[in-house]
């Protein structure tokens, strides 16, 4: 499981979530979005394009913000997070069926989406058991 520190260590070193898997899967996805985005025909590129790379920089940048926080707003950043790739997934069918991508670039990017979105539910599952009632 991955790990998140609270307190004075964490804020030491701020760049601790670079450890974690779900931000180096969610780059991961980044780079790729990017690179799939770079074929799409001109004409999205003030349409479609930029909406799937909003989303997947979200996902991200959702995470790292979060690592910031306490854990209870980093349990509503990967919920960001979750949206966020919700909204990806409709983007990346959409581009399939318009066929700016290809059916193995779709199944890539749906896999690693997919697996993203476990990781995600997984982190914040763990850091919903570490909250404190009360």
């Amino acid at each position: 499981m991955e790990e998140y520190k609270s307190g004075s260590k964490k804020m030491q070193n701020n760049q601790g979530y670079k450890k974690l898997i779900v931000y180096q899967k969610s780059k991961e996805l980044v780079i790729f979005i990017y690179n799939i985005t770079e074929r799409f025909p001109k004409n999205e590129q003030y349409v479609l394009l930029p909406q799937m790379r909003r989303a997947v920089i979200s996902v991200m940048a959702n995470v790292v913000e979060g690592y910031s926080k306490s854990k209870g707003e980093f349990i509503r950043f990967i919920s960001i997070s979750i949206g966020s790739l919700t909204e990806l997934e409709v983007y990346l069918e959409l581009s399939k069926n318009l066929k700016y991508i290809k059916e193995i670039d779709y199944d890539k990017g749906y896999n690693l989406l997919i697996e993203v979105k476990r990781l995600l539910y997984s982190f914040q599952k763990s850091l919903r058991g570490g909250l404190s009632k009360g």
